[in-house]
């Protein structure tokens, strides 16, 4: 078996006449795997900073005088892009000693392995050369991606071999049940992608029903009978305009939806063959490229948080917003929840922090004292060094960390609690303090306040927009408040729009106010022209 990336070529020398893998005619985009003349072909390939030294070996072969090839060069993919690539041959003659046949190899240095070692299916890395295909290609697809829900559980109840052949099971009937329509990838932990273009949107649904009922109910690993819940996201590839990055991005948004909020159904990323979620998925596309642009047309946004009993300034919170010439401003709804789906947003995130600490320097000039809350994405709190990023921020722009507040979501507890508390623990110790943004619209912001130490339980505007009317949501407010209080935190409401509101709401246990009352989120400028705060 030949190796990944290496391609196989077997030359006639008399005739010029050469037999190349078919792979590299795949890769290279070359005329066919039966070529005359394969050397003058193969130049075409290879970057002309190059073709200079290659030549010279081929005309000593070809006269007879050279005794094989050994060269590195530049050559182009079908795609027109150049990798880099080592080309070893040797001239093979006969017994009088005249050269018959030339073979050899050229072996692509930037390929990496593309098939996943417990599956057999291609990986994450073949997945992407794949899809970079279909958007070269400009080929009509949809690609599927789904995963399994509570893995762990069969881990730790079966033992970690057991769970290896249920991944194994399930990649073999994924491959079975697409067979000659689609292809299968096993993707990072229990997930699995599916590429198609021969089944429609609605073909694709029916058929995810199937495997979800199978797995449901009658799956059987080693004879053991196993209920496997599955999530699943797709997205509809007919716009190539945007990036294969942009495209993964908004289908693991949509596995995300499908885990978190739609108990395993099937979730499209909207339809994006219409003309106004064609643009919305343009747009993502060139937000997500103005991160790689230092994240060009990206600016914060700061809202005050009041104190509850005086109405003094305790702080702000710093949101991030986008815009630009063509779009104008953009929503952050309309693209945060995607970007935060995506490997660059710890790019955006570090941004954000910074440039929250910088504008705070200003800020805390004009009012000493004041926190600055930021919000954190799952994406960053699970990288291992994100503590030392933070202090490196720290110490960079000369922030004092007893002003700094950093917000986590319900969405954290899937990262494990060990590393959490450690990671609550050395911001502590630092000063900074840690909030809990939208309690109570998840199930898990109770155990994440009893497992947790934080400082501030700030309750989503959704529970206070009738607390004036609505005896459940005054309800609501008095229990969060009761229980944050007793878990030594503080309590901050948002979404305060009206004195009759905030009135109404200081008959609870709240420390501190933050909505339109006092003012709407605006950047630092306008801060300094408010005579109110």
């Amino acid at each position: 078996m030949i190796a990944e990336g290496c391609y196989v070529y077997v030359c006639d020398i008399r005739y010029d006449y050469s037999r190349w893998s078919e792979r590299a005619v795949d890769y290279f985009g070359l005329p066919g795997k039966y070529m005359y003349n394969a050397g003058k072909i193969w130049e075409e390939h290879i970057h002309e900073d190059n073709r200079a030294s290659f030549n010279e070996q081929i005309n000593a072969i070809f006269a007879g005088t050279g005794k094989g090839h050994d060269l590195q060069y530049r050559a182009r993919r079908a795609d027109g892009t150049y990798v880099v690539c080592t080309c070893k041959g040797i001239v093979l003659r006969s017994v009088e000693g005249e050269p018959e046949f030339f073979v050899g190899s050229i072996k692509n240095n930037e390929s990496v392995g593309t098939v996943d070692t417990l599956t057999g299916l291609k990986n994450l890395y073949g997945f992407f050369e794949d899809l970079k295909g279909v958007f070269w290609q400009h080929k009509w697809s949809t690609i599927m991606m789904t995963g399994v829900t509570g893995f762990s559980d069969i881990n730790e109840v079966y033992g970690y071999s057991f769970g290896n052949r249920v991944l194994q099971s399930l990649g073999r009937y994924l491959e079975g049940v697409f067979a000659g329509r689609g292809t299968v990838y096993r993707m990072d932990g229990t997930k699995f992608c599916v590429l198609t273009s021969e089944m429609t949107l609605l073909e694709l649904e029916n058929l995810y029903k199937t495997i979800q009922s199978k797995h449901s109910h009658d799956f059987y690993v080693d004879g053991k009978h196993l209920s496997l819940s599955l999530n699943a996201g797709a997205v509809v590839l007919d716009n190539f305009e945007i990036s294969k990055e942009t495209a993964y991005s908004c289908l693991k948004y949509s596995y995300y939806q499908s885990k978190l909020r739609k108990l395993g159904e099937l979730v499209v990323f909207e339809d994006t063959l219409s003309d106004e979620n064609r643009q919305m998925v343009e747009k993502i596309n060139v937000i997500r490229n103005s991160i790689t642009e230092n994240c060009a047309g990206f600016y914060l946004c700061y809202q005050p948080i009041m104190d509850a009993k005086h109405e003094t300034l305790k702080g702000f919170e710093a949101l991030v917003r986008w815009r630009n010439e063509e779009y104008g401003a953009v929503p952050p709804m309309q693209f945060i929840p995607i970007l935060e789906q995506d490997s660059l947003y710890n790019e955006l995130g570090t941004w954000i922090l910074k440039t929250a600490m910088i504008d705070g320097l200003d800020l805390l000039k004009r009012y000493p004292g004041i926190v600055i809350n930021v919000n954190l994405s799952y994406t960053q709190i699970e990288k291992r060094d994100f503590v030392s990023e933070v202090m490196s921020l720290l110490e960079e722009t000369g922030f004092p960390p007893e002003n700094l507040c950093l917000e986590i979501t319900e969405r954290c507890r899937l990262l494990d609690t060990a590393l959490l508390k450690n990671m609550f623990a050395a911001f502590r110790a630092k000063g900074i303090k840690v909030a809990l943004d939208d309690f109570g619209t998840g199930f898990s912001s109770l155990s994440i306040l009893r497992e947790l130490p934080v400082d501030t339980v700030k309750i989503d505007r959704e529970f206070v927009k009738n607390i004036e009317n609505s005896e459940s949501d005054q309800n609501t407010v008095e229990f969060i408040s009761g229980l944050a209080n007793a878990f030594a935190a503080e309590v901050c409401v948002e979404g305060v729009e009206t004195e009759s509101m905030r009135d109404f709401l200081r008959h609870f246990l709240v420390n501190s106010f933050q909505g339109y009352l006092y003012s709407k989120p605006v950047e630092k400028d306008e801060i300094f022209k408010n005579t109110k705060l």
